[in-house]
């Protein structure tokens, strides 16, 4: 354990704090990376921009807090804009450059992130999020350039106007409504089927509903939000109002269930092996 995962572990002993799960998240990364990926370092930092920022905020912090006011980092800093898709080109560049981290890392920050609350994931100390609107302001002697407002105080017909924006461009905004193609999809019954057919216990649709609940694949059939789903494992389809799932989900639950351990802890139910084909004794 290193010296700054145990202060860590000190510092915030509740492992469902957003702090420790950002920070945890950035030391867990920096194990596995060390010098491996230096060619995804660009699409690592479109797919971590919003837990980065939030990283510095809590360093930010903590520093005020612990040291006082004159060790804030805006007396050191300026302020850094990312910026995101102002045109539809844009938008689609950016969604084809995120698809370039390689898939190990991918599979490593959805895996990282299935194990935490959603009240976590949610939080801006865990990945710091925000929309930003350009305005074409009068030059204010006593203001800065950039002016920030907070959800809240806006009104409603302000918030609608924002959303709207969201949906054709972001600074620093994790893209929570995925694509709904169904290219190399399947449907759960075929894909229940090849996990049972991968595995030696029995596997049916109860297991595969039951698995994509308690692994978060999905959101509960009625939810509010269908598209919030993981987009490493299943799709909405707008059309048909249904979800498909990746040829990645299968694996994962084909790999997770192989051991009745790990069945268990994915679907939530005891492992019951297949019926085995004795064959005849001879006469």
């Amino acid at each position: 354990m290193t010296e700054l995962e145990r202060s860590m572990k000190e510092r915030w002993p509740s492992d469902s704090d957003p702090t420790r799960a950002n920070l945890s998240l950035f030391i867990k990364l920096r194990n596995r990376l060390e010098h491996r990926h230096a060619h995804a370092d660009e699409a690592l930092m479109l797919n971590l921009a919003g837990h980065a920022h939030a990283l510095l905020v809590n360093f930010e912090h903590e520093l005020t807090s612990q040291f006082g006011d004159d060790s804030s980092l805006a007396l050191r800093l300026r302020l850094p804009i990312f910026v995101g898709t102002f045109t539809p080109q844009g938008e689609q560049a950016l969604r084809r450059f995120r698809k370039t981290l390689p898939k190990d890392l991918r599979a490593f920050l959805t895996e990282y992130e299935s194990g935490l609350d959603e009240t976590v994931i949610n939080d801006s100390r865990y990945e710091f999020r925000l929309r930003a609107t350009v305005e074409l302001a009068p030059k204010d002697p006593d203001a800065v350039a950039v002016q920030f407002t907070h959800y809240s105080d806006m009104t409603d017909a302000e918030r609608e106007a924002v959303e709207e924006m969201g949906r054709r461009g972001q600074v620093i905004v994790r893209d929570r409504k995925q694509p709904v193609s169904g290219l190399g999809k399947v449907m759960p019954k075929p894909a229940s089927t090849m996990v049972q057919e991968g595995i030696p216990f029995i596997f049916n649709l109860n297991h595969f509903a039951a698995a994509w609940r308690r692994l978060k694949v999905r959101p509960p059939a009625g939810d509010a939000n269908p598209h919030r789903t993981n987009p490493d494992f299943c799709e909405y389809d707008e059309p048909t109002k249904s979800y498909r799932y990746t040829k990645a989900y299968v694996q994962h639950l084909i790999k997770k269930c192989g051991t009745a351990e790990g069945f268990e802890a994915a679907t939530g139910m005891p492992a019951r092996l297949k019926a085995q084909n004795t064959p005849t004794p001879a006469a």
